[in-house]
């Protein structure tokens, strides 16, 4: 028992040190914001900018309320902890917190929102500790968050809000899984309008098993379009629910 634990001990400090001792390299797109995300993001945890984790956007935003962006860290398939995404000049700049687990790649597709200019950030924790940071810089015009509901101007639309539309995609060794889902998404920026975003989101297969579990947050664009790569055949459960509490739940075959 005595020599069990010493060996758990040393292996933990191995990956302590293993940590500590990163190089986090030279950041790709320079900003003056890193440190401060560093912290507030990643806690001050090692890190490093990683080309492996590949951040794809638009290099201009023609629309600043939908933007689509891709997440793809499948170079660490299999060690993956949790994936975070943020928009470092946005004045609400978190967009999701993305856990993979059984039979989903660590990757991702969704639409969000930028006020401005903007470096964005996909961070990457495997299983060593250590982050892997993935960026990339996105011009826009402006008025992404603050811009008045496109959804609330369409007539009945609170009779729709949670329905999802999607489908499933099979390629060689995976599915691909998109979907839309009816909701306004309300970020708080718009005068009289307070947040009613959807704000947590699971993936469960047919017996019930989580596969993925994400936290939404209001940079993501109303009626949201999310993708996910799921590995094996079978019905996929998606369960949502937003900030006031609201349920719902779709099934993709």
């Amino acid at each position: 028992m005595i020599w069990q634990r010493s060996c758990l001990l040393v292996c933990c400090l191995s990956l302590v040190a293993h940590a500590a001792a990163v190089d986090p390299g030279k950041d790709p797109v320079p900003s003056v914001m890193w440190g401060f995300y560093h912290k507030q993001m990643l806690g001050d945890a090692p890190f490093v900018f990683d080309e492996r984790v590949k951040l794809l956007a638009p290099p201009f935003a023609e629309d600043a309320r939908q933007v689509p962006i891709e997440i793809d860290a499948r170079a660490f398939k299999g060690e993956v902890v949790k994936i975070l995404a943020w928009a470092e000049l946005n004045p609400l700049p978190k967009i999701v917190d993305f856990e993979p687990l059984t039979g989903v790649l660590p990757w991702l597709s969704i639409r969000i929102r930028v006020e401005q200019a903007t470096p964005l950030r996909a961070a990457v924790l495997t299983r060593d500790g250590v982050w892997h940071v993935g960026s990339t810089l996105i011009d826009a015009a402006g008025g992404g968050c603050t811009a008045p509901s496109v959804v609330r101007t369409q007539a009945g639309w609170e009779e729709h809000i949670g329905e999802v539309l999607g489908g499933r995609y099979p390629r060689e060794d995976f599915s691909r899984v998109r979907l839309q889902v009816a909701h306004p998404m309300d970020n708080g920026m718009v005068s009289g309008i307070p947040e009613f975003f959807l704000n947590h989101a699971e993936l469960r297969d047919q017996h019930d098993q989580l596969l993925a579990r994400l936290e939404l947050f209001p940079a993501v664009s109303e009626n949201p379009s999310l993708a996910f790569d799921i590995e094996g055949a079978g019905q996929t459960r998606l369960l949502l629910r937003d900030n006031s509490g609201n349920q719902f739940d779709a099934s993709i075959p």
